[in-house]
């Protein structure tokens, strides 16, 4: 007999996260404004930092090999490039949410995934 997990949460791993934030980055290339903040930038180096990110957030323990962390700067864009203003940072954490949506998460494990990112996104 097969069952269903209890909890939402319960059927996230590193596959479902790992899809999650390819779909994210695809929401956000779609964007003619934010496109051009991925232009120069290592994608795979990116996922990786992000599904860690999420996955911690969401309360998974597992983490990709090598222990993708964060140089200190703004994963978008970089030095080459303005930062993202209030409202593209907002539209990032929106496409975010958009991106979890699929995996019928609770309202609050979206907040604490945006929350969990956003300071990534700040220059």
């Amino acid at each position: 007999m097969v069952t269903c997990p209890r909890e939402p949460r319960d059927r996230l791993g590193p596959v479902a996260v790992r899809e999650a934030v390819h779909r994210w980055l695809r929401l956000i290339a779609a964007d003619a404004e934010l496109a051009p903040y991925l232009i120069g930038v290592d994608r795979r180096r990116l996922a990786a930092l992000l599904t860690d990110r999420l996955d911690a957030a969401l309360g998974g323990v597992w983490r990709s090999p090598g222990g993708a962390g964060s140089d200190g700067g703004p994963v978008l864009g970089g030095a080459r490039r303005p930062p993202l203003s209030e409202e593209q940072r907002w539209r990032v954490l929106d496409y975010l949410a958009a991106a979890l949506w699929t995996l019928d998460l609770p309202p609050t494990a979206l907040v604490d995934a945006q929350r969990a990112v956003a300071g990534l996104l700040r220059a």
